[in-house]
């Protein structure tokens, strides 16, 4: 048996040959990551025709002007209703910010939003909603079936607004080229 390896602050990148349509071409960063469990935020899934600005006002917060269009992403398939700020940790509320990685945090609360948009608050952030989440061994066990690839997390990738091609970024960064990826997995 392999010793566990936390993949906390690490990005996965998936392979073509993914069986799950929620997480084609998917780029997720792992938040927290031990031996029972596994919540990462997928970074590369705007949600339709959801701005920032429109969740600010449902919620009566207020938003700065460069902010009002940027685009809230899916996290993932869980919990979709629940937002998450995935900001810089720069900025956080002891209570509640979970820092994680080089430099990152997440923080699920209404006062997260207001700091988006505050001088005082994170550098850069992002709104999210739902998250991914692997059971005990799960994401283990996809590992060794080659559905994803482990990369580190580059802030620039995990911030911009390219969303459309941070999927091919992110296998760049490996020195992988998409274009010559096969969708059929396997061990050698």
């Amino acid at each position: 048996m392999t010793a566990f390896s936390s993949l906390t602050g690490r990005l996965l990148v998936a392979m073509p040959g993914i069986d799950d349509d929620r997480f084609r071409h998917a780029v997720i960063l792992i938040c927290a990551h031990d031996d029972e469990h596994a919540m990462g935020l997928r970074l590369d899934q705007p949600a339709p025709g959801v701005t920032l600005s429109e969740v600010l006002k449902k919620l009566d917060t207020s938003v700065s002007e460069a902010m009002a269009e940027r685009a809230v992403l899916i996290g993932g398939p869980v919990e979709r209703e629940r937002g998450f700020v995935l900001h810089t940790d720069d900025w956080t509320n002891d209570d509640i910010t979970l820092t994680f990685g080089e430099g990152l945090a997440v923080t699920g609360t209404r006062d997260a939003l207001a700091a988006m948009s505050d001088d005082d608050g994170p550098r850069r952030s992002i709104l999210l909603l739902g998250y991914a989440g692997w059971g005990e061994g799960q994401l283990e066990e996809e590992l060794g079936e080659n559905v994803w690839l482990t990369a580190d997390a580059d802030p620039d990738l995990i911030f911009d607004a390219d969303y459309a091609t941070k999927w091919s970024r992110a296998l760049a960064g490996l020195g992988v080229d998409a274009a010559r990826l096969s969708a059929q997995s396997g061990r050698a």
